[in-house]
């Protein structure tokens, strides 16, 4: 029952810290439960809803698990796990769960998932998760409801990924840190999230090379040992209040951000006039002059992120010109769109292209979060909008980015988290 509430007009402007990475910590916390003895320390976690769900289903298999948010570090004690069991009210409200199965089948020999959630995107379909997890020796037998997958001991084998997914490739490097043999990933995917696993899992014990190639090998060893690991920065949070100061024509000091993480996002967001200044560990961001239109295909790092395409919208809206986005990742991401144009924008959506025709001057009015990434593009455009626009279904923002409102306000930005009375979600 969360909603957001931002009032426009004001330029951003001063310092902000980017959280850790989310689409690190889950798949961090899965191989967290690889460890038989030991506690894993976790620092630089960000405090949002994602992780507590992740927390939440890391006690519900056995682990004891602390997670200090004013410290941002979680501490996370799997000796004993005691239930396969990935269960509903939980798993389905966010998609990393599926990152817990490869630790349930080498501990327990066996993982029961009742749901997998996440936001709505299309056809996410997991069964190359599943089909890896055949090549590796596992049953799976999957029911309307519910995916029962069991291993008396996994195999190495090669394996090969239709396309590069992040989490695809670090559910299987999981599943074969421990397996017996060799296994070889080919199409692994790049991302700076899966790296930064891949170096905490080496760190651990595994035996890994070739990360950052696309063509993983996967020696199994017996145990992993715990350790203590600091998630990188969250390059999509910082991509989000690069957008914000763009949108405002402010000025940002990002505290974390790197930009050999943006991939092209860095690329694109300087064409459209936004300018990036490094002070160290500093990163300064600006725009003096108008929006240039842009055009944007999103692909597989270190293409343009599909997660940061929903905030690019809304900086399109206000470029002078018409921009085209194709959208080759996820086939649900356009319903921002019709959102979008409630508060003016002017967007054509043909199938996975989208057209926006710039600039519109953006008004406030009551809109609706449809995924986490839609919500936080509705968030910058209430930036730049005339008058008072309300977001409802706040929590799925919340799934991704930490203490949102306290930031944008430490900026200049008006925005409040509120309980809606109307019961919204």
């Amino acid at each position: 029952m969360v909603r957001y509430r931002v009032r426009g007009g004001n330029v951003l402007g001063g310092t902000v810290f980017v959280q850790g990475a989310k689409n690190a910590v889950l798949p961090m916390i899965g191989a967290a439960l690889l460890v038989a003895e030991g506690r894993t320390v976790l620092r630089n976690v960000p405090v949002i809803e994602d992780v507590r769900r992740a927390v939440e289903l890391a006690q519900a298999v056995g682990a004891e698990v602390q997670f200090h948010e004013a410290e941002r570090t979680l501490v996370i004690d799997a000796s004993r796990l005691t239930s396969p069991v990935l269960p509903a009210h939980i798993a389905n409200r966010f998609r990393g769960s599926v990152l817990f199965v490869p630790a349930l089948l080498h501990r327990l020999g066996e993982a029961i998932i009742e749901g997998i959630g996440g936001c709505n995107l299309g056809d996410r379909n997991l069964d190359f998760h599943y089909n890896g997890y055949k090549r590796l020796g596992a049953l799976v037998d999957k029911e309307e409801s519910v995916i029962h997958i069991k291993a008396s001991g996994l195999i190495g084998a090669p394996l090969y990924l239709d396309t590069p997914s992040h989490t695809g490739t670090e559910n299987l490097v999981m599943a074969a840190t421990l397996a017996g043999g060799t296994t070889v990933i080919e199409n692994a995917a790049l991302e700076p999230e899966v790296l930064d696993v891949i170096h905490m899992l080496s760190r651990m014990g595994a035996r890994i090379r070739g990360t950052g190639t696309g063509f993983l090998t996967v020696e199994g060893v017996d145990e992993l040992t715990a350790v203590e690991h600091t998630v990188m920065a969250d390059r999509l949070d910082a991509g989000v209040f690069m957008m914000a100061a763009a949108l405002t024509e402010g000025e940002v000091d990002l505290v974390g951000a790197s930009l050999d993480h943006l991939g092209v996002v860095r690329w694109k967001l300087e064409q459209m006039g936004v300018e990036f200044a490094i002070d160290g560990a500093v990163l300064h961001v600006r725009r003096r002059h108008k929006l240039r239109p842009i055009n944007v295909i999103t692909d597989t790092y270190p293409g343009f992120a599909t997660d940061l395409q929903s905030p690019l919208m809304s900086l399109a809206a206000l470029a002078d010109g018409s921009s085209y986005i194709h959208e080759r990742i996820f086939d649900g991401r356009f319903a921002l769109a019709g959102e979008l144009n409630k508060m003016g924008a002017n967007i054509e959506v043909n199938g996975n292209r989208a057209v926006v025709h710039g600039p519109t001057p953006l008004y406030g009015t009551q809109v609706t979060a449809h995924d986490l990434r839609s919500g936080i593009a509705l968030v910058l455009a209430g930036l730049a909008a005339e008058g008072e626009t309300l977001i409802d279904s706040g929590y799925l923002i919340d799934r991704g980015h930490a203490e949102l409102a306290q930031r944008m306000q430490a900026l200049g930005g008006d925005v409040e988290r509120e309980i809606s009375p109307s019961g919204d979600s």
